[in-house]
């Protein structure tokens, strides 16, 4: 009899992919790779499906998934394409675990359709809650999902919460004795420069993150500090709390993945090296623990540990995602699609650096916001956002 759990990766060719795919590797006697959903990178998706196995591929083109046919040259495997396959894998009845790992606005249609099928769902895709917070929630309680956060910072936060949190009970930070949510960020590559000079910033420069190693678009918005925005707007509703509840705290090392402020003076850190196949693997064997090929920390290495109040004005992507955040739904749906757009200019060179706030902040103050109820009034936003934002590069 095979007891293994059923897997599917959603963004498996990205870095969260790959490394879910080694943490797989290394408990084989647990899990299986059912389906492999990736965009347009045939050679990596093909160099893991021979060496997995799945029964299924889906890629984001119907070219793509032609190329992964030819290349595989395989009837064992089914290759697949476009977003109504990728939501039947996610949603498929075989499937008992769904990590959600593609990055943006892309992923939201297939998560929800692990969501309302009622499985083990691994969060990496922040965007997600970012775009539909309140109807995600509602969705996972409705359907007796089980979500467990894998970004690094909310698997912090996840692991620091008393179990009547974690359990999803009804219940509050207050009812627990919780004071804050302390969401911890690197800074990026520019938390020493001279504020002057950021609007010089390179391409290369901004994808260099000092200790992570991440796609392009996530190094981007590491170095703007958009990604740590993101995330606050995630912590909100993961954690059933308010904007006031969290803090952002600067901590340029990434060992203090995040932290939980109790009304005692206790604060509760999860510590461990910048490797995220440790929250992949909590997350995989929640609430048991497996090998994840990560070393623990030797604090006779470690030579100090800083925090600093983050510099809004270095940093103004993050002020205008935690107002955003403030404002409600709509405004970080309109964020996050602006900021997409704005990032993927500045990747071209269309635009520098500096530029991705201006468009953002021009977007936000732009766009109609009004209270979005249904997945279609969200991917309206998000596609009312996205056209100004492209017309704003334009000119």
């Amino acid at each position: 009899m095979n007891d293994k759990k059923n897997l599917v990766i959603l963004g498996s060719t990205g870095s969260i992919g790959t490394s879910t795919l080694d943490v797989v590797e290394r408990n084989q006697t647990r899990y299986q790779v059912f389906a492999l959903v990736a965009g347009r990178n045939v050679a990596r998706v093909v160099e893991q499906a021979l060496k997995h196995q799945p029964r299924y591929v889906v890629m984001g083109s119907e070219q793509a998934a032609k190329e992964v046919i030819a290349a595989l040259n395989s009837s064992q495997i089914e290759v697949l394409s476009g977003t109504g396959a990728m939501c039947d894998m996610a949603a498929h009845p075989d499937v008992d675990i769904v990590m959600s790992a593609i990055v943006g606005a892309a992923g939201l249609l297939p998560t929800l359709a692990a969501v309302e099928q009622g499985k083990k769902v691994l969060l990496a895709n922040k965007e997600s809650l970012v775009m539909s917070g309140q109807l995600f929630m509602d969705k996972v309680k409705r359907h007796g999902a089980t979500l467990l956060p894998i970004d690094s910072e909310h698997n912090a936060i996840f692991q620091c919460l008393p179990g009547s949190l974690q359990n999803g009970d009804n219940t509050t930070l207050d009812a627990q004795g919780i004071r804050k949510i302390l969401l911890t960020g690197s800074g990026g590559p520019f938390l020493n420069r001279d504020i002057d000079t950021l609007a010089d910033v390179t391409v290369a420069e901004a994808v260099a993150h000092p200790n992570w190693s991440m796609g392009q678009k996530i190094s981007v918005d590491s170095a703007t500090m958009m990604n740590k925005g993101l995330e606050f707007v995630e912590a909100k509703w993961l954690f059933h709390c308010q904007a006031d509840d969290i803090d952002v705290v600067i901590h340029p090392q990434s060992m203090i993945h995040s932290m939980v402020q109790y009304i005692d003076g206790s604060v509760i850190a999860q510590m461990g090296q910048p490797d995220m196949r440790t929250p992949i693997a909590y997350g995989l064997a929640y609430p048991e623990r497996i090998e994840a090929g990560v070393r623990p920390l030797d604090f006779a290495d470690i030579v100090d540990f800083t925090f600093t109040k983050p510099d809004f004005n270095r940093y103004p992507n993050l002020k205008l995602a935690i107002d955003a955040c403030r404002s409600g739904q709509s405004a970080t749906t309109t964020l996050n699609a602006a900021n997409e757009i704005a990032v993927a200019a500045f990747l071209c060179e269309q635009i520098g650096f500096c530029d991705i706030y201006r468009i953002n902040a021009e977007v936000l103050e732009r766009c109609h916001l009004e209270p979005l109820h249904s997945v279609d009034a969200i991917m309206a936003q998000d596609a009312q956002a996205r056209r100004l934002a492209r017309e704003l590069i334009t000119k």
